[in-house]
């Protein structure tokens, strides 16, 4: 029986680090991240509207309509690879994830992505904590939140009675006590 694994928390707290690794480590099926691949996209396409408008200054702002298309999208990505899994699925990231962000943004959670939240399913939530350094990048935004928002993330996975492991330490410790978890439930 398929044991579907999601690796969840704030932003930079080493979740796709954490479930590629994961995915190696019992040669299982996982899922990337997909907000990073289509804000990355959205933001080329924004990089060709202002070199054919160099007047045009603005950066890329997301909307509650992107985050939408991007939990639909990352839903779909997760469904497809579980049709071939065997034994273990990973997934880094999930509707919590797009749930969390959209509240959290823009004050409101869509129907569409509460449907989503509330048909997932997953075994076991890998709850990346704080504990490791920020790292920034370009599509990073909250930096000085990483506990507030990690406290919505617990505040949700206890109230959905999910089951929930946090994930701490640096590195390979963080692997192995993520690697540990997982093997409780197999």
């Amino acid at each position: 029986m398929l044991k579907r694994i999601a690796v969840t928390g704030p932003e930079s707290t080493g979740k796709s680090w954490l479930a590629e690794k994961l995915a190696a480590h019992f040669h299982a099926e996982w899922v990337p991240e997909y907000a990073r691949e289509y804000l990355d996209n959205a933001a080329t396409d924004d990089e060709r509207l202002r070199e054919a408008n160099p007047q045009n200054n603005s950066t890329r702002n997301y909307s509650l309509s992107d985050i939408e298309k991007i939990a639909i999208r990352q839903m779909e990505l997760i469904e497809k690879k579980a049709e071939n899994a065997h034994g273990i699925l990973i997934a880094d990231t999930e509707m919590l994830v797009c749930s969390i962000w959209a509240e959290y943004v823009f004050g409101e959670i869509p129907e569409s992505i509460s449907a989503l939240t509330k048909n997932q399913h997953f075994d076991l939530y890998l709850l990346c904590n704080t504990d490791i350094p920020w790292e920034a990048d370009s599509l990073r935004e909250h930096p000085n939140e990483r506990a507030v928002l990690f406290a919505k993330y617990e505040s949700a996975l206890i109230q959905k009675g999910w089951p929930y492991v946090i994930i701490s330490g640096l590195h390979n410790e963080r692997l192995n006590n993520a690697v540990q978890a997982i093997e409780k439930i197999l």
